[in-house]
């Protein structure tokens, strides 16, 4: 199967959203193929369905003063931070060539970024009881989803090296007993997105079993 990818650059969340919604209607008409849009966030607290504000720990005042915006969302999960020096992935992608199993994707796409973080000689691993990736307990990639009419949106949020001080300001996915990392932290250096971005989509590739195009032809700023 197909793939293709897209690199965005650095986006505003509410952009990248439309951009989102607008791709998936066309995955299910069959106007286009399964894509990934690659990016970076401008600083943003996203919250879930799930989310509590109360899980942003600062004023929106507050986070006026960072430069943070604040953006309830549809995706799944609690409180999350965006911003540059993150990697996101959108995967849109139709499960219904994929047996309509949530879980599996799930799996697959903490499978990506762990495979990702090994290929630096970071080991990371799961817990069962919440979606993402960690290393010693600290959280290095959340992962949140909404699926509708079996085509998936949002994705993985993996930190390479971002501001780290930002995820003071949340308890990150609503653990209130959690810090988050990046890949820049642990190996004690800057590591190039371009080199991160490029290792996750052969791990992407090799996971999902599909044949990557890259693509540069969307102009975000079309969106609605």
């Amino acid at each position: 199967m197909l793939c293709v990818v897209y690199w965005l650059g650095l986006v505003g969340y509410k952009e990248a959203y439309h951009l989102q919604r607008k791709l998936l209607r066309q995955r299910f008409d069959g106007e286009i193929k399964d894509t990934i849009l690659l990016l970076e966030h401008l600083p943003t607290i996203t919250i879930g369905k799930s989310g509590k504000l109360e899980n942003v720990l600062v004023s929106q005042a507050q986070l006026a003063e960072e430069g943070i915006s604040l953006f309830f969302t549809d995706r799944g999960g609690d409180v999350t931070y965006h911003g540059p020096g993150q990697l996101v992935a959108y995967p849109i992608i139709d499960l219904r060539q994929r047996g309509r199993d949530i879980h599996q994707y799930v799996h697959d796409l903490e499978e990506v970024v762990i495979r990702t973080l090994s290929s630096f000689s970071i080991g990371a691993d799961r817990d069962d009881s919440h979606a993402g990736v960690w290393v010693k307990g600290e959280e290095i990639a959340a992962i949140g989803l909404s699926i509708k009419r079996w085509i998936t949106m949002h994705g993985i949020a993996l930190n390479v090296n971002p501001k780290l001080e930002h995820f003071s300001f949340i308890n990150p996915c609503g653990f209130s007993n959690r810090r988050a990392t990046s890949i820049s932290k642990l190996l004690s250096q800057n590591v190039p997105m371009e080199e991160v971005m490029h290792r996750l989509i052969v791990h992407f590739s090799d996971v999902f079993n599909v044949h990557i195009e890259w693509d540069s032809g969307i102009l975000v700023g079309s969106c609605p």
